[in-house]
């Protein structure tokens, strides 16, 4: 066929032909009309590797690159169809390529605020370990019905039961479902401000409106408004199903003042004091920790790992980190005590944000080296396969995964992480849920219950908590947990996070109390203890990031938690290299500094 005809019959279909494509088009049929694109070589590699691309986003880069000269989508485009054709072959066997890593670990370990930190750093002597995994001929892919069957075993046997998961279908929402969901929330924690000794003779607040003396009162309500006195005092409005009453906390009473100025909207508190037209407070009650809260260990020996924000298919994951993490939970490299506890590692527990997800900031695809949900997904199942397939790895979502992002997030069990919860060995939970483990009613050992939560509300509360502004924000994601607690409830002011509201239950009440809580989202490793409750907020495994910066985040990649379940001691292991450690202790040390100018 003669250029001329070609040129032709594209140009009536709405198709540019790039000049180098003229002499092979030549013998090749016509194609029928299509949407309007250009053809070019990389159109014509997706056609004879049967790429997936999504027709509009692939011109809208095409359009870009031509005519706004910005060929960053076109790049990202060009990136994705090399991953693809290459990795044709392994796709299909399920598996990442395999690496070597040249990093031995070492032995140092450091005391820091009585946890010990192990550094897996570079050795003195030039040692080569070669990377290999546990082949999991038990991972395969089973018919739904038989996986369910398998799942059920497979929580019995590794003692797992799930105390707290949310499942609901997503239906339409009324006004009476958010009517509901707050009193539900509020009788919950009603209930247990009413253990206090002080909230006894309790009186509802249509009573206490009624009285016309002065007289001693206890009330418990919601915080429905919040305000600063002409005199500076803090003034605060309570409801409860009978009514409104204001309660006022003056600065001469100081400890009392500095907890008003913690309290936030939608807050559930008991007070009591003075009733005169308006509540003079004596004292403030929040739900809390009870005092008798027992330091649970168990009679057994075992370790559980908690991991969190993985986000696998951004351009920053710690590949080579994360590859040398999965070595020493195979028991392949380490000291011998390092091996030992690997050996005995019952649970790996991954918080949220499995994959990097796509859409979830602005410009976010140029961060990507991989743009497809699924495969991004696909990704994370090769790693987790590289574990022992009698490993539980017990995740639950965030922020960027898949689904939606209001809480409680249920479970994955959609098409795009298909890849990730179908594997035998994965037990998918929802965010927040409470699930329970390592229990032996032989021993008279009922289990720890361990609270996940990837922290969606924590941004709200490092901004508006004077103290814990004051005392580092978002780098004190533990004091956050702090609050979350002392407040038994996971997002007590209504905007601090987005949310569904179920008219049954207020599912990030915490109306039971846990040995563990567990969160992530910030990308920072920190531990603390509250009455007898082991907070943890773990690392993440992507180097730091321009949008991080921009949201003032400084990330501490490459550590793990490891808790010992007999003497409740934690490790944090740290694979970042000799030379990353030393760089981020130096960026430290600058923004310490400048703290202090």
């Amino acid at each position: 066929m003669e250029e001329q005809q070609i040129l032709e019959f594209f140009i009536e279909n709405d198709v540019l032909i790039s000049p180098e494509l003229l002499s092979e088009l030549k013998s090749l049929k016509l194609p029928i009309k299509t949407d309007f694109t250009i053809i070019s070589r990389d159109v014509l590699d997706i056609l004879e590797n049967k790429i997936p691309v999504t027709v509009e986003d692939f011109e809208k880069a095409v359009v870009l690159k031509q005519k706004h000269h910005d060929s960053r989508m076109y790049q990202k485009f060009l990136e994705y169809i090399s991953q693809k054709s290459t990795d044709k072959s392994s796709e299909k066997s399920g598996k990442l390529s395999e690496t070597s890593s040249d990093e031995p670990i070492a032995k140092e370990v450091v005391e820091m605020n009585g946890i010990q930190h192990i550094n897996l750093i570079d050795g003195r002597q030039s040692v080569t370990q070669p990377m290999s995994r546990l082949p999991p001929p038990e991972n395969k892919i089973l018919p739904e019905q038989e996986l369910l069957n398998f799942k059920s075993e497979f929580l019995k046997k590794h003692k797992i039961s799930l105390t707290m998961d949310y499942s609901e279908k997503s239906k339409k929402r009324t006004v009476n479902d958010f009517v509901n969901y707050f009193t539900s929330r509020y009788k919950v924690l009603e209930k247990i401000l009413r253990g206090r000794q002080e909230l006894q003779n309790l009186t509802s607040i249509s009573r206490i409106n009624g009285k016309k003396e002065k007289e001693n009162v206890a009330l418990i309500g919601f915080v429905y408004d919040k305000a600063v006195t002409k005199n500076n005092n803090i003034m605060l409005t309570l409801e409860d199903p009978t009514g409104f009453v204001k309660v006022v906390i003056t600065q001469k009473k100081e400890e009392l003042f500095h907890l008003a100025q913690e309290i936030q909207l939608d807050e559930v508190i008991g007070v009591t004091g003075m009733f005169d037209r308006l509540v003079f407070a004596n004292n403030l009650f929040i739900p809390d920790i009870p005092l008798t809260k027992e330091l649970k260990k168990s009679p057994e020996e075992g370790y559980f790992v908690v991991i969190a924000d993985t986000q696998i298919g951004n351009k920053l994951f710690l590949e080579k980190e994360f590859r040398k993490f999965i070595s020493w939970m195979n028991g392949e490299v380490g000291s011998d005590t390092q091996k030992d506890i690997a050996s005995k590692v019952k649970y790996l527990f991954l918080v949220g944000d499995l994959a990097e997800g796509v859409g979830i900031y602005p410009d976010q695809e140029y961060d990507l080296n991989i743009i497809d949900m699924t495969d991004q997904y696909r990704a994370v199942a090769s790693y987790i396969k590289m574990l022992s397939s009698d490993l539980p790895v017990i995740v639950c979502p965030g922020n960027h995964d898949v689904g939606r992002i209001s809480e409680p997030q249920p479970g994955f069990h959609d098409e795009y992480s298909k890849p990730v919860w179908e594997l035998p060995n994965v037990i998918s939970v929802s965010n927040p849920s409470l699930i329970n483990i390592f229990a032996n009613p032989s021993s008279g050992f009922e289990g720890f219950e361990v609270l996940l939560y990837h922290g969606g509300s924590f941004f709200y509360y490092f901004a508006n908590i004077p103290s814990i502004r004051q005392k580092g924000g978002s780098k004190r994601a533990d004091l956050v947990m702090k609050y979350l607690l002392q407040r038994r409830h996971l997002s007590p002011t209504h905007t601090a996070t987005l949310y569904i509201p179920d008219a049954k239950k207020d599912y990030l009440t915490l109306d039971k109390v846990p040995d563990f809580f567990f969160s992530g989202h910030i990308h920072r490793a920190s531990v603390n203890n509250y009455r007898n409750v082991t907070c943890i907020n773990a690392s993440c495994w992507s180097a730091q990031s321009d949008e991080q910066e921009r949201r003032g985040m400084v990330a501490q990649p490459g550590r793990i938690f490891i808790i010992n379940m007999q003497t409740r001691e934690i490790k944090v292991m740290n694979f970042l290299s000799k030379e990353d450690q030393d760089k981020e202790a130096q960026l430290h040390n600058e923004m310490n500094a400048d703290t202090k100018d």
